[in-house]
């Protein structure tokens, strides 16, 4: 069982810690209005992670922008995988391959994460081990903005500037994530709060 001090404990992104298998492209951030059959497209990734992986699915959620009604996004889906030991790929990494998801980074020092990456429907599937307070905190997260609009706004907009400032200076995917962390801890601090969890 993942504790509360986990699960609150911040992880500031380590670039030093990612092995990237396919090396990140500059490229355009583009955040768009939310599109409601970005849950139907969960749902066909959904069934072809399982369809592929069988019983060695403990857990699969959509998170991330996209799993969030009226919250403007990256047009890609997050899937959110939880398998016995996420450091065993053969065990499933050939599976998911062929079900068309490539492996592109793994974060050894970051809970063992491993991110891949399918290209139609455009996805990045998390694989996690069990327990994981990251996985966690994503569900935290997508479940308190679904419920709190005021925050989901605040998230939109951060979202937007940091897209429109990396589109005028140029960078990563990577940037993106730093720009918008200072909103997303405001309200995983408010989410923590509600829990009990600090």
């Amino acid at each position: 069982m993942v504790s509360a001090e986990e699960i609150v404990r911040q992880h500031p992104f380590d670039p030093d810690g990612v092995e990237w298998l396919v090396p990140p492209q500059p490229g355009d951030i583009t955040v768009v209005d939310y599109d409601p059959s970005w849950p139907a497209t969960y749902a066909l990734l959904e069934d072809r992670v399982r369809e592929a992986l069988g019983d060695d699915v403990l857990a699969l959620d959509h998170v991330g922008s996209t799993s969030m009604p009226g919250l403007a996004a990256k047009p890609i889906i997050d899937l959110d995988l939880t398998v016995a030991d996420s450091t065993d790929e053969s065990r499933y990494r050939p599976r998911l391959e062929a079900a068309g998801f490539a492996l592109i980074l793994r974060e050894r020092a970051w809970h063992e994460h491993r991110l891949y990456l399918s290209d139609e429907p455009r996805a990045h599937l998390h694989v996690w081990s069990p327990d994981c307070p990251e996985a966690v905190r994503h569900l935290l997260l997508r479940d308190w903005l679904r419920e709190h609009p005021e925050d989901r706004a605040a998230y939109a907009a951060a979202k937007r500037a940091a897209a429109d400032r990396l589109r005028e200076g140029g960078g990563l995917a990577m940037d993106y994530n730093e720009l918008k962390a200072p909103t997303i801890r405001d309200i995983l601090d408010r989410v923590f709060r509600a829990h009990s969890l600090l």
